[in-house]
Protein backbone atom coordinates (compact mmCIF):
# COMPACT_ATOMS: atom_id res chain seq x y z
CA UNK A 1 0.00 0.00 0.00
CA UNK A 2 1.08 3.77 -1.21
CA UNK A 3 1.62 6.29 1.40
CA UNK A 4 3.02 8.98 -0.63
CA UNK A 5 1.75 10.53 -4.23
CA UNK A 6 4.77 11.40 -5.84
CA UNK A 7 5.20 14.19 -8.60
CA UNK A 8 8.26 15.62 -10.02
CA UNK A 9 7.78 19.08 -11.13
CA UNK A 10 9.62 20.92 -14.32
CA UNK A 11 9.78 24.87 -15.38
CA UNK A 12 10.00 24.93 -18.37
CA UNK A 13 9.50 28.59 -20.64
CA UNK A 14 7.71 30.16 -17.34
CA UNK A 15 5.32 26.63 -17.07
CA UNK A 16 5.28 24.65 -14.41
CA UNK A 17 4.32 20.77 -14.72
CA UNK A 18 3.81 18.15 -12.40
CA UNK A 19 3.68 14.83 -13.50
CA UNK A 20 2.84 11.91 -11.58
CA UNK A 21 5.27 9.61 -10.84
CA UNK A 22 3.15 6.65 -9.29
CA UNK A 23 -0.43 7.93 -10.76
CA UNK A 24 -1.30 8.86 -14.12
CA UNK A 25 -1.69 12.28 -13.19
CA UNK A 26 0.06 15.34 -15.27
CA UNK A 27 -1.17 19.43 -14.33
CA UNK A 28 0.86 22.29 -14.53
CA UNK A 29 0.32 25.84 -13.47
CA UNK A 30 2.21 29.78 -14.72
CA UNK A 31 3.67 29.90 -11.19
CA UNK A 32 4.72 27.65 -8.54
CA UNK A 33 1.80 28.27 -6.55
CA UNK A 34 -0.83 27.69 -8.59
CA UNK A 35 0.92 24.71 -9.70
CA UNK A 36 0.35 23.35 -6.21
CA UNK A 37 -3.18 24.01 -6.30
CA UNK A 38 -3.33 22.17 -9.71
CA UNK A 39 -2.14 19.00 -8.28
CA UNK A 40 -4.39 19.15 -4.47
CA UNK A 41 -7.44 19.48 -7.52
CA UNK A 42 -6.20 17.12 -9.68
CA UNK A 43 -5.66 14.53 -6.99
CA UNK A 44 -9.07 15.09 -5.65
CA UNK A 45 -10.39 14.26 -9.06
CA UNK A 46 -8.13 11.23 -9.08
CA UNK A 47 -9.42 10.04 -5.98
CA UNK A 48 -13.50 11.40 -6.53
CA UNK A 49 -15.96 8.50 -6.32
CA UNK A 50 -13.35 6.19 -5.19
CA UNK A 51 -11.36 4.53 -1.71
CA UNK A 52 -8.05 5.49 -2.18
CA UNK A 53 -7.65 2.19 -0.74
CA UNK A 54 -9.23 0.56 -3.32
CA UNK A 55 -6.25 2.27 -6.22
CA UNK A 56 -3.55 0.56 -3.96
CA UNK A 57 -3.05 4.01 -1.32
CA UNK A 58 -3.16 4.47 2.35
CA UNK A 59 -6.46 6.07 3.11
CA UNK A 60 -5.31 9.61 3.78
CA UNK A 61 -1.62 9.59 1.48
CA UNK A 62 0.56 12.58 1.21
CA UNK A 63 1.68 14.34 -1.79
CA UNK A 64 5.54 14.61 -2.57
CA UNK A 65 7.20 16.74 -5.04
CA UNK A 66 10.04 16.74 -6.27
CA UNK A 67 11.69 19.74 -8.27
CA UNK A 68 14.16 19.39 -10.72
CA UNK A 69 16.48 22.38 -11.31
CA UNK A 70 18.27 22.64 -14.90
CA UNK A 71 21.86 22.67 -15.50
CA UNK A 72 21.82 26.79 -16.28
CA UNK A 73 20.27 27.38 -12.64
CA UNK A 74 23.34 26.08 -10.91
CA UNK A 75 26.25 26.25 -13.49
CA UNK A 76 29.24 27.73 -12.42
CA UNK A 77 28.42 27.96 -8.38
CA UNK A 78 30.56 26.16 -6.07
Amino acid sequence: MKTIIKFNILQDDGIYTADGANVPIVTEGGTFEELQENIRDTVALYFEGDDPVSLGFAKMPSILTNFDVSPPLYAGRA
